[in-house]
């Protein structure tokens, strides 16, 4: 019979856990497009929204970590569980879960083309007279990993290969920014206006706000995560929780801020919407990083997909009276990913999805629900530090999700014209 509750199914993990798990969960394929974010936003805003977006989701992810038991004796161990407490059985449903969802199918859909492209740009790279190979089927490699993978049953299951995901990020984030200090400064660099009229900039803007969102996804498995670790009256899960997901952001600051400074200093407005399209030397440094990349986003994939795997399948089992059986769980397993690939290969563009999803989705859940969430839970007292604190990630986060996805929707217009699907 197959486990229905995939997520917490053991209480064994540590602090250890926690930590590669959230910087798996955190470090991912946005970081690759942050310099080109930089030349859309110029040096001061673009700086100064790295650093506000670190500072608002660190604070936001130490409130999902203490709300996880914000009632004594009750573990929350999924987001929508938390957002039911707080808003309500039903009206917390479907606050939360149709965003979740969103986040998680779309950081899949991304990672589908991020793990893609880096086997192309590795393709191209060591075989240079080789007849080109469509970006379709590295798609496809891509997927073909990920349904051997998703028969691991759970998220401990999966603990080597989120491990291996966390080494691969840092790893290639270090990659991109020491290649870039080795590429040094382009002749005729330019770091002023990317685009050539008011309206351009101004989207561009936009658009690189979505794609720093992108960067702090973590907060839609943080529970899920949480779920993983014993806790008792002396030492209650939260403590390790916060420990690993301090050694998580310290990890986050030392891949995010190095490639987006050292990467647009390098390239300025000519940089791609993934720096390491950008460089091609040294060669083996950039094959290195290609591979990182793939191992990385392989093992990331199924991170946001095991709580999808889990939302499903508890769906069917106790929703549906599906029996609980390997077929079942083959079945369901399987046809995700296979949705993610055809959208994948449908949207295969990777700084608009960035953008987009970035800003209409993960904004929501990752800068102001858990704040949201804060206010109706705790009630703090009206112009407190907390309240103040937490209106301005609300605010924040707000600004986000309708500015972000309207930039880059004019990019993913504009990208699509030449494109031909599935051709």
């Amino acid at each position: 019979m197959a486990e229905t509750n995939i997520i917490s199914k053991s209480r064994n993990a540590n602090l250890c856990y926690s930590a590669f798990h959230n910087v798996t969960a955190m470090v991912g394929a946005a970081v690759l497009g942050f310099p080109f974010a930089m030349s859309q936003l110029g040096w001061g805003l673009g700086i100064t929204i790295l650093i506000l977006s670190w500072i608002c989701t660190l604070y936001t992810a130490w409130q999902m970590i203490e709300m996880h038991e914000a009632v004594e004796g009750k573990r929350f161990d999924k987001y929508h569980e938390l957002g039911q407490h707080a808003f309500g059985e039903r009206l917390g449903l479907w606050i939360v879960v149709p965003q979740q969802l969103l986040v998680e199918v779309g950081i899949d859909i991304v990672y589908m083309v991020t793990g893609a492209k880096s086997l192309k740009k590795l393709h191209e790279t060591l075989c240079h007279d080789c007849e080109p190979i469509k970006t379709t089927y590295f798609i496809f490699m891509f997927a073909c990993v990920q349904y051997v993978l998703s028969c691991l049953p759970s998220f401990n299951s999966i603990s080597s290969v989120s491990l291996a995901a966390a080494v691969m990020s840092l790893s290639y984030s270090t990659m991109a920014w020491i290649a870039s200090i080795h590429k040094g400064t382009l002749p005729n660099i330019q770091y002023g206006s990317r685009y050539s009229t008011k309206a351009g900039n101004v989207f561009g803007i936009f658009n690189a706000l979505g794609d720093i969102a992108f960067g702090y996804a973590g907060h839609n498995v943080i529970l899920e995560i949480q779920s993983t670790i014993p806790s008792t009256p002396e030492k209650p899960s939260k403590v390790s929780m916060w420990r690993g997901m301090i050694i998580a952001y310290l990890v986050v600051a030392m891949c995010y801020f190095p490639v987006t400074i050292f990467g647009y200093r390098a390239f300025g407005n000519s940089v791609d919407d993934n720096i390491l399209l950008s460089l091609e030397k040294p060669r083996w440094l950039i094959v290195a990083a290609n591979i990182f990349v793939f191992v990385h986003v392989v093992g990331s994939y199924q991170v946001y997909a095991v709580p999808v795997f889990d939302m499903f399948e508890s769906f069917l089992v106790k929703r549906m009276n599906f029996k609980p059986t390997r077929l079942l769980r083959f079945l369901t397993r399987n046809l995700y990913i296979s949705l993610t690939m055809f959208l994948a290969i449908a949207f295969p563009f990777f700084g608009g999805l960035l953008s987009f999803f970035g800003g209409f989705a993960f904004a929501p859940t990752t800068y102001f629900l858990p704040c949201i969430m804060w206010i109706f839970i705790f009630k703090p007292k009206i112009f407190s530090l907390s309240w103040c604190a937490n209106w301005f990630c609300i605010l924040f986060g707000v600004l986000l999700m309708i500015l972000a996805p309207i930039g880059a929707l004019r990019q993913v217009i504009l990208q699509a014209k030449d494109y031909k699907f599935y051709l």
